[in-house]
């Protein structure tokens, strides 16, 4: 019997989630309030259009640094979708403010070259995180198309597992444990020609655990030989591709 878990300590729970938010939150801040005391104590409001531009380019640089975490794609290579993109981000602000910095304390009038620039940054930026994320989205659908494969594989052996042992004739069981044998060193890797016989062989396995239930020695024989041609012939039109 499961304990219930005590309510204060969900309530304990939320308020440490809610406090270390509030603690990244106000570290993200910490960069824009130095930043913008530091702009407009020593620069005051009055600037040239070519020093706004460089401060809005500073501040979407490191903006995007903050949303960079919402642009990773949840899967179990999170960690390395997130470095890819973390360093196309960080780069850029880093290239920006260096950029930016230089354009705010020449000052000058004309905003062409600040805002040509700055475009081009920008761009080289956007051009790098769209990449980046294309690729993740790719790599991310193999992992997951892989997992799937893995999973099938590991769900039919260890459901034929089960039944091992479980017949009361050992001719019956002895065609268990060559299905299970079969089953569990079989390729983990899939295509799309045996997806309908992966399908079957799945029925198969349903068809086995019923009749080991009814303890059917002939059927179990029967279908334990259909389910071993089937996985057969699915690892053999996998090793053709192979």
């Amino acid at each position: 019997m499961t304990q219930k878990k005590p309510k204060y300590s969900e309530e304990c729970e939320v308020l440490i989630m809610n406090k270390k938010s509030i603690l990244y939150i106000l570290l993200d801040l910490i960069f824009l309030a130095v930043f913008n005391t530091v702009f407009f104590v020593l620069g005051g409001t009055e600037h040239s259009a070519s020093v706004w531009i460089s401060y809005g380019f500073i501040h979407f640089a490191y903006l995007m640094i903050l949303a960079t975490p919402f642009l990773v794609r949840k899967s179990s290579s999170a960690s390395v979708f997130g470095f890819s993109l973390y360093s196309a981000s960080t780069v850029y602000f880093f290239v920006e403010f260096a950029v930016g910095l230089i354009f705010i304390f020449i000052g000058s009038d004309s905003f062409k070259a600040s805002l040509a620039i700055q475009v081009i940054i920008a761009g080289i930026y956007a051009i790098l995180l769209v990449s980046n994320l294309i690729a993740n989205e790719d790599t991310a659908d193999n992992i997951e198309r892989h997992e799937d494969e893995v999973a099938y594989i590991k769900n039919a052996a260890s459901r034929v597992k089960l039944l091992v042992g479980k017949a009361s004739e050992k001719s019956a069981n002895k065609e268990i444990e060559k299905a299970y044998d079969l089953l569990h060193s079989s390729p983990t890797s899939s295509i799309s020609t045996v997806k309908s016989l992966e399908e079957q062989i799945n029925n198969k396995v349903a068809e086995l655990e019923n009749v080991v239930a009814s303890n059917n020695t002939t059927a179990i024989i029967t279908i334990s030989g259909e389910l071993i041609a089937m996985t057969e012939e699915r690892n053999r039109k996998l090793g053709m591709e192979n």
